[in-house]
């Protein structure tokens, strides 16, 4: 991503209300039932990749996790899920950044990301993307993007579709498969959007070589 994105994504997430963005969810069911499925502690290292203004976190909170990372690449997006949940934003770790360029200082035992990978076009972004979930990751991967049945465009900005053979292929050999399923997401406007999802988990450096 170059830094016309970074200044698209705080354009965005200065002029609109969540009601005013297509990806926008009430409460983000698929996501936290992939994250509760993976049975993992509460006192787990997560990061939620893109998160911006998502009530992702507002769930976790609430739902005893206790050691959560949001990141986006829009400080804007971050400002408003700080002020959204007042004093609980202490307890969260914010990070800006743009997900090619992170690099983290600890490993992550679930990265999440829904909605972010797919602005991912070139062969170079998604290499990088892979090689810091690579390192960085020890435990369990979810990620959400538009299905093959999608839109191919979000905010104005072209995206990667993918099946589920072809988002498993993407973190093959160091992640294996757990599930995936397809959900249709409603907008604020009503309209659907396709998303496939993955749950991956990490196997270790033995099983790969």
């Amino acid at each position: 991503m170059t830094m016309n994105t970074k200044e698209h994504w705080e354009s965005v997430y200065e002029n609109k209300t969540p009601g005013e963005v297509s990806w926008t969810q009430e409460k983000p069911e698929i996501s936290l039932k992939l994250i509760e499925d993976s049975q993992i502690a509460k006192t787990a290292k997560i990061i939620d990749i893109g998160g911006g203004d998502s009530k992702l976190v507002d769930f976790l909170l609430e739902k005893g996790y206790q050691n959560i990372t949001v990141l986006d690449i829009s400080a804007k997006a971050l400002e408003k899920a700080k002020k959204r949940l007042g004093i609980n934003a202490e307890k969260v770790q914010w990070i800006v950044s743009d997900v090619t360029s992170f690099e983290p200082t600890e490993i992550y035992d679930l990265w999440h990301d829904r909605a972010a990978f797919h602005f991912l076009t070139s062969t170079d972004q998604i290499k990088k993307y892979r090689a810091i979930v690579n390192k960085f990751v020890g435990g369990r991967l979810i990620i959400g993007t538009f299905s093959n049945l999608g839109p191919t465009k979000c905010s104005g900005l072209d995206i990667s579709r993918y099946d589920e053979n072809a988002l498993t292929s993407v973190f093959e050999p160091h992640f294996i498969k757990i599930k995936c399923l397809t959900s249709d997401h409603i907008t604020p406007f009503k309209t659907t959007q396709n998303f496939q999802f993955c749950s991956f988990k990490k196997l270790t450096q033995q099983i790969i070589q």
